[in-house]
C-alpha cells in the first residue's frame, strides 16, 4: 500500500511550511516515527516523524514552501526492509565514523626564482605591501621581479590586493523571515520610545555569593539572574498595570496575570518561550522553567504553545557583551526590558567615589498605550527590586525565599 504522508498542522493560524532539511534521502527504507524532516513554521522548526516502516518517495526539494494538509513524500508500507541495511541516519553516521582515504595528488606546480617570479627580497616586500606578484611587471631579466620593482610598486586604487573578496548566497528561513517581518511591522505600528536607567547589582552578587551553591545542591537548578529579574518585573507589573497591556483596535486589553516572554538564542535564531504565570512561581520555579525552556529552544523542540502569549519580555543582550541596547517590542505586547552586561564602574555613594557592579536596562515601551510617567516609574521599580532585592522580593527572608 502506498501511503501519502501529509504536512500535519504545526499550530493554529500557520498555513504552510518549509523543508528545512531532508534526513533521509529518495528510496531509503524508514521506520514508523523515524524522523525524516526537520520543517520550519513561521514559530519553530519541528521534526517530521514517518507514519509507517516502508520505501520512501520525496515528494518536495528542501527549501520548498509546502501547505499544510498538502503530500510532502509517499511511502511504499508493503515494501520489505533490505537485510543488514541500516536507517539513513545510522548509515550516515557509521560512514561518517570511517577514516578518510587518503588521496594522492601530484604536488603542485611552485614557481620559483628561477622561472621569472620575484626574488625574496621582493617577495617579502611585496608581501608586506600586501600586493599579489602577478600584478606586477619585473624589469629583470626573463621579467623577474627585483627589489627595486617591488620597493616602487604601489597598488591601484580601488583594485583588490590580494584579499578574500567572495561572497555566497543562501535563502533566509521561513522562521527568519516571519522574525524579519515581524521586526519591521513593530517598528512601523508601534509608537516605540525607550527609557533607560542602572543598577547597582551588589545586593544580588552578595546574596549569590552565599546561597548560590546550596540553592544548586538542593533545587539543582544555578541562582542565576533571571529569577530576579523576572520576580522584579511582575512586581512592577503589578504596580503599572498599563505595561501588562496590549491594543486591539480600539480597545486595551489589560491582564491579571503575568506571562512573562523570556528571548532566548537558538539554533535557528532567536526564539522567545514564554513562562507562564510568572506571578506564582519562586526564585526555583522561575529558574527551573528558564532551564527547562532553554534546553527545549537549543534542541529544536520547543513547540508553538510555548512561544505565543506572552504579555511581557525579557531580553539579555548582556550575555553576548552589550553595553547599551534599545530592544524592538515584541508584538502584540506593549513593552519589552533588556539586561545589559555588568560592568565595574565608578559611581557615586554617601558622597564617596566607589566601584560597584553596575548593569544598564533598557524598556523599550508602546507610547500609545504607555505614558512617559508609568514607563519611567515602572523601570524605577525594576531598579528598587533589584537593588533591595531582600525587602522587594524576598519579604525580608532570604532562606525562606529561595526554599533552603
Amino acid at each position: 500500500m502506498i501511503l501519502e504522508m501529509k504536512v500535519p498542522s504545526p499550530g493554529e493560524s500557520i498555513t504552510e511550511v518549509e523543508i528545512a532539511t531532508w534526513l533521509v534521502e529518495d528510496g531509503d527504507y524508514v521506520e514508523k516515527d523515524q524522523a525524516i524532516a526537520e520543517v520550519d513554521s513561521d514559530k519553530a522548526t519541528l521534526e517530521l516523524p514517518a507514519e509507517e516502516s516502508g520505501t520512501i518517495t520525496l515528494k518536495a526539494e528542501e527549501g520548498d514552501a509546502v501547505a499544510v494538509g498538502a503530500v510532502v513524500c509517499l511511502i511504499d508500507t508493503d515494501a520489505e526492509k533490505p537485510e543488514g541495511s541500516a536507517s539513513a541516519p545510522e548509515a550516515k553516521k557509521e560512514e561518517a565514523s570511517k577514516p578518510e582515504e587518503t588521496v594522492s595528488s601530484s604536488p603542485k606546480e611552485n614557481k620559483t626564482y628561477a622561472t621569472g617570479t620575484a626574488s625574496p627580497a621582493a617577495k617579502k616586500i611585496l608581501a608586506e605591501k600586501n600586493i599579489d606578484p602577478d600584478s606586477i611587471s619585473g624589469s629583470g631579466k626573463d621579467g623577474r621581479i627585483t627589489k627595486e620593482d617591488a620597493v616602487n610598486a604601489t597598488p591601484s586604487m580601488g583594485t583588490p590586493t590580494g584579499g578574500n573578496r567572495g561572497s555566497s548566497r543562501s535563502k533566509m528561513s521561513m522562521l527568519r523571515r516571519k522574525v524579519a517581518e515581524r521586526l519591521v511591522e513593530a517598528k512601523n505600528t508601534t509608537a516605540m520610545l525607550t527609557t533607560f536607567n542602572e543598577v547597582d547589582m551588589s545586593p544580588i552578587f552578595a546574596i549569590r555569593n552565599e546561597y548560590k551553591e546550596t540553592f544548586k545542591e538542593k533545587h539543582g537548578v544555578g541562582l542565576g539572574f533571571m529569577s530576579f529579574f523576572t520576580l522584579a518585573v511582575v512586581r512592577a507589573l503589578k504596580m503599572y498595570p498599563a505595561v501588562n497591556s496590549m491594543i486591539d483596535g480600539k480597545d486595551m486589553i489589560s491582564y491579571d496575570f503575568c506571562d512573562i516572554s523570556i528571548a532566548v538564542s537558538g539554533p535557528k535564531g532567536l526564539m522567545v518561550p514564554v513562562i507562564r504565570n510568572a506571578e506564582n512561581l519562586s526564585f526555583r520555579g522561575v529558574e527551573s522553567e528558564v532551564k527547562r525552556l532553554a534546553l527545549r529552544a537549543r534542541d529544536g523542540q520547543i513547540t508553538v504553545d510555548e512561544m505565543t502569549g506572552g504579555t511581557f519580555t525579557i531580553s539579555n543582550g548582556g550575555v553576548f557583551g552589550s553595553m547599551l541596547s534599545t530592544p524592538i517590542i515584541n508584538p502584540p505586547q506593549s513593552g519589552i526590558l533588556g539586561m545589559h552586561n555588568i560592568v565595574e564602574r565608578p559611581v557615586a555613594i554617601d558622597g564617596k567615589v566607589e566601584i560597584r557592579p553596575i548593569m544598564y536596562v533598557a524598556l523599550s515601551y508602546d507610547h500609545r498605550i504607555i505614558d512617559g510617567k508609568e514607563s519611567v516609574g515602572f523601570l524605577v521599580a525594576v531598579k528598587e527590586a533589584l537593588e533591595n532585592p531582600v525587602e522587594h522580593l524576598m519579604n525580608n527572608d532570604i532562606k525562606k525565599a529561595l526554599e533552603l
